[in-house]
């Protein structure tokens, strides 16, 4: 025994890894956070929202969609601020989710208060207020990710899509797709097949990156909101 050490433990060799082998001991990284759906080769497709730096998602499509992203959110740790005028589409949601934790919150629209996001508690501010939505009081910051709802493209939608670090786009008619596809940059064969989407598929994407995602509701989830659906 060495005095104040403790017993002396088994003698190893060192572990040396060569420089070129490091490669070789990467880990992925990037793909934690909420699973929305998979791709087209049946790979999980993940929505990283719990961030240290302020993230703004943008989504034109359906009610059923924001919600499932907001129970999915919900079960990964996150609290949940609804800003809404139509509470009553979310009442059931907000009391189902959390098994009676609070971790679900409705708010009306503008009376969103601080939601004093951290590490150890990210929140997700879901803004469902309708085609014009109105500046938020509450905006995106570390740790607390906000996704604004628009069920059809409007005039405010431009601003939000180049304020936004992701836009998911649903189904919407072949005028509403030429637009989005000059503000997103989309190909061509992205821009035709917006119009022709099926319930629950959702493309995702950036002004240089883009993935077609599938939603399917679990049980518990077509359970409490009924099948996927583009229009509510």
């Amino acid at each position: 025994m060495r005095v104040g050490y403790g017993l002396v433990g088994p003698r190893r060799e060192r572990h040396v890894v060569p420089a070129a082998d490091l490669d070789a001991l990467a880990l992925p990284v990037g793909d934690d956070g909420v699973v929305i759906g998979v791709d087209a080769e049946g790979r999980s497709a993940v929505l990283g929202i719990n961030r240290p730096t302020p993230y703004e998602v943008t989504l034109i499509g359906g009610l059923w969609t924001a919600q499932v992203l907001a129970l999915r959110a919900a079960a990964t740790g996150a609290r949940v601020a609804v800003e809404t005028g139509r509470g009553q589409v979310w009442s059931g949601l907000a009391q189902a989710a959390g098994g009676g934790q609070p971790c679900v919150t409705l708010h009306d629209v503008g009376r969103v208060p601080p939601q004093g996001a951290s590490a150890g508690s990210p929140v997700l501010v879901i803004r469902d207020c309708g085609m014009r939505p109105p500046r938020g009081r509450v905006v995106a910051g570390p740790w607390q990710s906000v996704l604004t709802l628009l069920p059809y493209l409007s005039p405010t939608a431009p601003r939000l899509l180049r304020n936004s670090a992701l836009v998911g786009v649903q189904r919407v008619s072949p005028d509403e797709a030429e637009q989005i596809g000059g503000l997103m940059n989309l190909p061509r064969r992205a821009v035709d097949s917006l119009p022709t989407l099926g319930d629950g598929v959702t493309l995702w994407c950036t002004p240089r990156d883009r993935q077609f995602v599938m939603t399917q509701g679990t049980d518990a989830e077509t359970g409490l909101l009924g099948a996927a659906r583009r229009i509510d």
